[in-house]
């Protein structure tokens, strides 16, 4: 059985998207691999690590990653369960149109400066409800071009996204937490707990975690829960099991977060993506 699972979902002559499933199963960097043109990666279940050189990052749903033309890469997955991630490809001359300048390498092909920027909860939301829509056939092509070329511009906007601005070690530290938290997302962790798996002080993870991501750590992991949320909708019935299901502590609690997160209930953002 192969690792990846790609299907696509949307092509037209300015953007192609995709969705690729990978089951997660080697623990160790994969083979190097390249990207045959630039494109823009947006991880929405589970978690792996990408090794560009001596460079890392950790693909979670917070993030949009950078793959560029030619560069080569490799991936490994320390937490079990596989994962899953929208693949977005645009046409060169309308991403060089979308991307700031200080985004881009200069000359040659488009290429990013950077593999990977934290997104926001709109950002999220577009993922989810373009891929949704893609795949229950309820979007037409117009409109779903028009969801992904929104959805790359928000990406790339200097408002709506954030570019880490730590030295290598914290960034490391970070890293390993976030694969804590992603080992077990319905557990109610402490900060003691995952100060003492990444090896730290409590006080030292929080402020360390608020400078490189820009966020503070419990309202990380609760966009981690809530990404997953947008991912499970169309799989349950009751919301209020999926609600629990993540570690929320109740429905009531589950639908504030995800009102207040997406401006939108779970019950209306299901029904907005998935029905229409």
């Amino acid at each position: 059985m192969s690792e990846f699972t790609v299907q696509l979902l949307l092509k037209t002559p300015i953007v192609a998207v995709r969705d690729v499933y990978c089951r997660g199963e080697c623990k160790h960097k994969s083979a190097e691999e390249c990207a045959s043109a630039s494109h823009l990666v947006f991880p929405y279940r589970g978690v792996y690590v990408r090794h560009v050189g001596s460079r890392e990052a950790v693909a979670e749903a917070s993030q949009v990653l950078f793959f560029n033309t030619g560069e080569g890469y490799q991936v490994s997955h320390p937490v079990t369960g596989g994962d899953a991630s929208l693949s977005l490809s645009v046409d060169e001359a309308i991403l060089r149109e979308l991307a700031p300048a200080d985004l881009v390498r200069e000359g040659g092909d488009l290429a990013f400066r950077h593999q990977r920027l934290r997104i926001d909860p709109r950002t999220q939301a577009l993922v989810a409800m373009l891929r949704h829509s893609l795949r229950r056939n309820v979007a037409e092509h117009l409109e779903a071009e028009s969801l992904a070329l929104t959805l790359a511009q928000r990406a790339l906007g200097p408002r709506t996204t954030h570019v880490a601005g730590a030295s290598v070690g914290r960034q490391r530290l970070v890293d390993r937490a976030k694969l804590v938290l992603a080992s077990d997302l319905s557990r109610r962790w402490t900060l003691a707990e995952i100060a003492a798996e990444v090896g730290v002080s409590p006080v030292y993870l929080t402020q360390v975690f608020q400078q490189v991501e820009g966020l503070p750590l419990y309202r990380y992991q609760l966009r981690l829960r809530l990404a997953r949320a947008l991912d499970l909708l169309g799989q349950y019935e009751d919301l209020s099991t999926l609600g629990q299901d993540l570690g929320f502590s109740s429905h009531s609690h589950f639908s504030a977060a995800f009102q207040q997160t997406y401006g939108r209930s779970p019950s209306e953002f299901r029904q907005a993506a998935l029905h229409r």
